[in-house]
Formats: structure tokens, sequence, C-alpha cells
């Protein structure tokens, strides 16, 4: 069993790292003041090929892999991790357009979506339906024309700042086999967008809710079949929840090395503190810990991408463990940097406030406890 990166691995890794500290990091707190992150980025980082990492070479995509992927939102979460979780979100919507979208609305839209001319959203989560994705209530009726839709979406990162919305839409009372999904363009009639949420973290990333009042599309714009959105939105959790993971690893990673200088620098009772022994335990606890979390991440990753079919419970397993480990570590990096840490001019408190939500979003840790139990007990 090989553990090592291959030369391209490791050269995506450096490309998106360097990517990141230079055009992301020293912006990282503006941004999160501005609630907001400028979207002449998405170009810019559109140019390596993110807009599509894993849209089909022939599409014009990158085709990568899922753990060529996790090496990506890793590298970007070491400038921010609110950048990087939002472009893992651009790219789930990527790969469900490319892969079941007809040909005709690929044509239309795709060539500006992989330049990320065009920004996704994803929206499935309701105000009523998070956990219970299948519940979701938004209707979506045919027309002569299309569809008119009708309902809201909830916690939709990018909601009023993206220029088109993936949405899971009700086209039938059958329960998860009466979702659908369409693809909705900004501007549309009938689209708006409430206030921005004042959240803990990712401050930088606008989140509102995705409003449909009798909003017309045309047929057209519906992806794949009528009564399969619900399959696609949970296949597309399953390379998402590895990516948010990545994203806590990358940003937990950042906050270990910061704080190793930080601790050379700093002095009590007359030497370093990284001199005490009780400390240097807990530098070694993180250590430990994250190395685990990213082996754990990478076998999920490569299950993923090898069609295993234990893929989705490994998935889980990894997303669950590396973000409470990403979450745990940053938290212990800022009582490592004493009142320091607590300040933001050090970086750590914004990386804790970021990572929370990696437990949540993507199905909460507790949903992916469900998942693992659920196939232990079924292949026991």
């Amino acid at each position: 069993m090989d553990f090592a990166l291959s030369e391209e691995q490791t050269a995506i890794f450096d490309m998106a790292y360097g990517f990141g500290q230079e055009h992301i990091a020293p912006f990282a707190r503006q941004w999160e003041k501005d609630e907001t992150i400028p979207k002449e980025i998405w170009p810019k980082i559109a140019e390596l090929g993110f807009g599509g990492l894993y849209v089909s070479e022939d599409a014009g995509g990158s085709g990568l892999t899922r753990l060529d992927a996790t090496l990506v939102f890793e590298a970007l979460s070491m400038a921010c991790p609110s950048v990087a979780a939002f472009l893992s979100i651009h790219n789930m919507c990527a790969k469900m357009l490319d892969s079941f979208a007809s040909e005709e609305l690929k044509s239309r839209i795709m060539g500006d979506v992989l330049s990320m001319n065009t920004v996704l959203s994803y929206c499935l989560t309701e105000p009523g339906s998070g956990s219970d994705a299948a519940a979701l209530k938004t209707k979506c009726d045919r027309t002569n024309d299309g569809y008119t839709l009708n309902g809201t979406k909830a916690f939709i990162s990018g909601g009023g700042y993206s220029d088109a919305y993936v949405a899971m839409v009700r086209t039938s009372d059958d329960g998860a086999a009466g979702v659908s999904t369409v693809y909705v363009e900004d501007g549309t009639a009938g689209l708006s967008f409430g206030g921005l949420e004042d959240k803990m973290g990712w401050r930088s990333q606008p989140t509102a809710q995705v409003q449909f009042d009798n909003c017309n599309i045309p047929a057209g714009n519906l992806v794949g079949e009528e009564g399969k959105g619900f399959k696609y939105a949970m296949m597309g959790l399953d390379g998402g929840r590895l990516n948010i993971a990545a994203c806590s690893l990358g940003a937990a990673q950042t906050a270990l090395t910061s704080t190793l200088q930080y601790m050379g620098d700093r002095k009590a009772f007359g030497k370093p503190i990284d001199q005490f022994q009780g400390l240097q335990w807990r530098l070694a606890d993180m250590e430990i810990e994250l190395q685990a979390a990213r082996t754990f991440l990478r076998q999920a990753a490569w299950k993923l991408d090898t069609g295993a079919p234990d893929a989705t419970k490994f998935c889980a397993m990894a997303k669950k463990f590396v973000t409470e480990a990403g979450s745990k570590v940053v938290d212990q990096c800022l009582q490592l940097h004493g009142g320091y840490g607590y300040l933001a001019d050090y970086g750590i408190e914004k990386l804790v406030r970021d990572l929370r939500v990696h437990q949540i979003l993507e199905g909460t840790n507790e949903i992916m406890r469900v998942i693992v139990a659920r196939d232990m007990l079924k292949n026991r």
C-alpha cells in the first residue's frame, strides 16, 4: 500500500497552496469584515483548472480524482477555509451539471461555469428541512413553457451573490422520489433573497435565504430526469463531505504551524514555552490527531475514486472524524496562544469560528453516525 503522493499530486497541492498564500491569505481578514469575497478572484482560480475539478476533461474540466480534489481544498484552506469551502460548493454543482444536465443545457452554461464567470450555489436545505432533506417542500409545477417554482431555501452560501442556483425542488408528493433538480439563473423573475445572515464563522461567504415566488424557468433548465433530484443531491454529498473535511484539515494545520512558531518565540518563567513538557505533549497530541485525520481522509477519497462498496460509509466516517479533529486542534492552538489567541491579529480565533460549522453542514456529524451505524447493522 503506497501512501506517498505522486509528483503530479504534489504539484497540484503546491499550486493551490501558492495561489492561496499569494491571492487569498493576505486579504482573508478584510474579506471577512466586508462579508463578501471579491468576484474577481474566481476567474483567477478557474485559470488553474479549479472551476471544474472533477468535471470530465472532454467537457473542458480538469478531470481530477476526489483524492486530488482534497489536496486542493486542504491547500487553499491553509489560506482561508471560508473561501476554500465556497469553491467546494461551486464544484459540487458543476459536477452535478456535467453528470446529469442535458447536452443543450451544458452547451449553454458550462463554459461560463468552468471559467467561473458563472459562480454556482447549491440549494437543498429549507427552513423546515435540514437533516431530513427529503422533506423539502419547494414546489415545482409544470407549465406549458417549463416550470414554476414556489418556496424558500435556507442557509444558502452565495444567496444573492452567485450567478446561478442548482436547486432541489418537489415535482411530486412521492417523498424522495418526488424531488427533481433545476438550474435557476440570477435575475430570473420571481427569484429573490433574504437579508444576509449574521454568522459566527464563514463570514466572508454571503449567506441568505433563496426565495422562489412564481419563479418561471424553461423546461430545458431541468437537470437530468424528474424524480431523480434527491439521488443527484446525495451523490454529490459524498465528495462534498471529503472536501469540507479537507478544509478542516488544512486550516488546523495552519493553526498548528503558527502555534509552533509562537511557542518558540513566547517566553514564560525564563524560557520559551515550547520547552515545557506538558505543552510539548499537547503539540504531540495535535500532530498525531492531524496525521491520523489526513490518512483517514485520503483513504476515504481513494475508496470513492475506486467505487468501493463502502465508500459512502468511509466518507461519512472521515467527515465526522476530520472535522471534529480540526476543531479540537484549532481550539487547543488558541489555548496555547493564551490571551493573544483571542485577538484577531493572530488569526487563530477566526479559524475556531470558521471550522465550527463544518460539523453541521454537508450532513451533521450526528447524521454521519447514523450512516455508519446503519451500514454496520446491515452488514453484521
